[in-house]
């Protein structure tokens, strides 16, 4: 049975600057499309946050690059400013049309992000 399902992904960057925020959010979208077999047909919509030390570009244009993704809905806004939180993290919820189960969605954390779920990276290894 097909139904929405969530994906989740992080990644951190060193700098706050347009060409590191852009280029770490195309991999972390690539690794998630790659992982998940997701065509943008299936994609109901995608929120990306950042914290509020990332202000440098908006991370959704790096999405909006992908080719023939360029009409799935995409929103970016400001991750909770938690203290002690993860800093210049980026974050992305896909939504997804799939019959996948939920145990078979592979969610993507990288580099220091993997400190944000574990136990996820660790199954998917």
């Amino acid at each position: 049975m097909v139904g929405v399902r969530g994906i989740r992904g992080a990644i951190t960057v060193s700098e706050n600057n347009s060409e590191e925020i852009l280029q770490a959010t195309r991999e972390l979208a690539d690794q998630i499309i790659e992982q998940n077999q997701i065509t943008p047909d299936q994609v109901a919509a995608i929120f990306i946050t950042v914290t509020h030390d990332l202000n440098a570009d908006f991370p959704a244009k790096a999405i909006r690059a992908i080719r023939n993704w360029e009409l799935v809905p995409l929103m970016c806004s400001n991750e909770m400013p938690v203290p002690g939180s993860l800093e210049k993290c980026i974050r992305i919820m896909m939504l997804v049309n799939t019959d996948q189960p939920i145990d078979g969605i592979r969610h993507v954390f990288l580099r220091e992000a993997k400190r944000l779920r574990p136990d996820l990276v660790s199954r998917n290894s």
